[in-house]
């Protein structure tokens, strides 16, 4: 518990300091075509929520003897907050950044955490060692870049991250994985903190430095978790699915209409809401309720851990989300094509 107040003392500190003009650290965000927001607003909210991490997550470091493990994660997240606070300064190749993330994957992984086995209420399935390794090297990367596409949108990233690594803990509890859960409540104070700032409308964005980091924490946790059976991969991926389906549909559909899905763009579900009128916090309100959903439902197959029930969840799930995304698209087309009538 007091890991988590330090996160949020140092974080509140640091981020109200950066979400004023005066700061010397400010870096504004110009709008874009990709943008939500139509005036510059400071993005180094990241640096805020990446010192109170560092500094509580060092804190446990120390007071866990230094395992390797802990270790390796924040090398991770120190180089990949390096390489994204010189892309929000002054912009860094995209070749150079992905071999940055490559990199911290690897330190990550050099600790034995890989996805060894897909172990689904249904199924369980054993990996080849040269296709486990391949498979986390390449969830990492995308989760690194998953996390940073979908920050675009007042609350949405912070508050994302707030209930997912909030999650984390609380599964981590009921595992009695204490280290894991102390770095869940972490990383979970220190983005309640910035989310007061960014809450719509928005006073700072968290920027690459922020949500790449937490892309990276995200995917690490999940392999622990996995790794250590504190709880399957699944139900890590389904903690963090209004973000991972939200991001991979838009990128397979984008790909299928033969659309360069490299550049910026405004095809996300929650980019397409805003612009049918909604605005950003009906939206993002509409997220959260979407988020507690997976929240309560994750927390339901780590507490009730019989195949049953986990099967139960899993349907629950999957139907939730096609219930859900049908209503949202075919409400999104109707707008769209009444729109284009007008």
């Amino acid at each position: 518990m007091l890991f988590a107040i330090l996160s949020a003392g140092v974080s509140f500190f640091l981020v109200y300091r950066l979400s004023r003009q005066s700061s010397p650290l400010v870096i504004l965000d110009q709008p874009n075509e990709r943008s939500l927001h139509s005036k510059p607003i400071s993005r180094t909210g990241g640096l805020g929520i990446l010192g109170g991490i560092l500094v509580a997550g060092v804190s446990l470091t120390y007071s866990q003897d230094y395992p390797d493990y802990l270790l390796s994660i924040f090398a991770g997240v120190i180089l990949i907050a390096v390489v994204s606070l010189i892309d929000d300064k002054r912009g860094v190749s995209a070749r150079y950044r992905l071999l940055v993330h490559m990199l911290a994957a690897v330190v990550f992984m050099t600790n034995g955490f890989y996805i060894s086995t897909l172990n689904m209420p249904f199924f369980l399935l054993e990996l080849p060692s040269g296709l486990a390794y391949l498979v986390t090297f390449l969830f990492i990367i995308w989760s690194i870049n998953l996390f940073n596409f979908m920050d675009g949108m007042d609350g949405f990233a912070g508050g994302m991250a707030f209930i997912g690594f909030s999650v984390f803990a609380i599964l981590g509890l009921l595992k009695g994985a204490s280290v894991y859960a102390l770095l869940g409540a972490i990383v979970a104070s220190a983005n309640g903190v910035f989310l007061f700032f960014n809450f719509p409308p928005a006073r700072i964005f968290m920027g690459d430095t922020g949500s790449s980091v937490l892309g990276f924490l995200m995917a690490a946790m999940m392999i622990w978790a996995d790794t250590k059976e504190i709880f399957p991969l699944w139900i890590g991926i389904l903690v963090f699915s209004p973000f991972i389906l939200d991001a991979s549909l838009t990128l397979l559909r984008r790909a299928i209409k033969g659309e360069k899905v490299w550049q910026a763009h405004r095809s996300h579900l929650y980019q397409r809401l805003v612009l049918s009128g909604w605005s950003h916090k009906r939206t993002v309100v509409m997220e959260y309720g979407i988020m507690l959903v997976c929240a309560v439902l994750a927390l339901c197959s780590g507490y009730f851990t019989g195949q049953r029930v986990q099967s139960g969840v899993f349907i629950a799930s999957f139907s939730f989300y096609l219930l859900s995304y049908y209503f949202l698209f075919r409400y999104l087309k109707r707008q769209e094509s009444d729109a284009k009538l007008e």
